[in-house]
């Protein structure tokens, strides 16, 4: 007769059956709905929030330079010498501090001395100099800057090679200030725009899946050719922030 181990009655058999069928069809409702759930997980909606604020910079700086030429040095760099004054009168009455201003080192070049000059040579010295404007006035420098010719009435050779040519600089140097508010509007504005994508699709905005804060810009406030962010002083800045959101049923 045979063991326990190798016989088993049909009632036996049937009840072991219906036991692995179950667990089969318990197997498959868990994976069926953990396959659900991974799909409602990977539901998302990818928007960008868009901040903008208009600004006003809060420091100018002008590198201004001047030259002169001579057969004689010394007389070149006299002349630098009593163009610096004249530059830094013109300035300080026109309201720039005397602390505002550095007078920059001069500087020498002996055509002479150039190994591959050609040509005459009818002044052999040039010798440039200038002086750097930082300065909060930003207002008071833009005033003189656009008075510029008065200088060249005065015997100053401007370098239109240097810095004069493009004027003042103006830079605004706030952005710490108004970061964390700006962020918070980007990240408002991008949930608006998921809330709008969820209601027409027929879901809700979950939390947020993953997010992404562009870099901050500083653009000019008017967008026109030819038109420098660094020469304007009125500018726009700009920060869009790219997030994911879980859309719900």
């Amino acid at each position: 007769m045979p063991d326990g181990d190798t016989f088993r009655s049909p009632a036996a058999l049937a009840a072991a059956a219906l036991l692995l069928a179950a667990g089969l069809l318990g197997a498959g409702w868990f994976v069926g709905r953990g396959l659900i759930e991974i799909r409602t997980a990977d539901r998302y909606v990818t928007v960008k929030g868009i901040a903008e604020r208009d600004v006003t910079a809060d420091l100018a700086i002008w590198p201004l330079r001047f030259l002169a030429t001579s057969n004689d040095l010394a007389e070149a760099q006299a002349k630098i010498v009593a163009d610096t004054r004249t530059v830094r009168r013109f300035l300080e009455d026109r309201g720039i501090p005397a602390e505002a201003i550095a007078v920059d080192s001069m500087a020498v070049t002996d055509l002479l001395a150039q190994q591959y000059r050609s040509g005459p040579i009818e002044s052999r010295f040039i010798v440039t100099g200038g002086v750097t404007v930082r300065t909060a006035g930003v207002a008071a420098l833009d005033a003189a800057s656009r008075e510029a010719a008065a200088l060249v009435d005065a015997g100053v050779v401007l370098d239109n090679q240097g810095s004069f040519g493009g004027g003042p600089s103006y830079l605004f140097t706030g952005l710490t200030d108004i970061k964390p508010e700006m962020i918070a509007e980007a990240t408002a504005n991008a949930r608006r725009g998921a809330e709008q994508f969820a209601a027409d699709s027929g879901a809700a905005v979950g939390g947020i899946r993953t997010a992404h804060q562009g870099l901050f810009q500083i653009l000019a406030r008017d967008d026109a050719p030819g038109v420098t962010e660094t020469g304007e002083i009125l500018k726009t800045v700009r920060v869009v922030s790219t997030i994911d959101y879980y859309l719900i049923e």
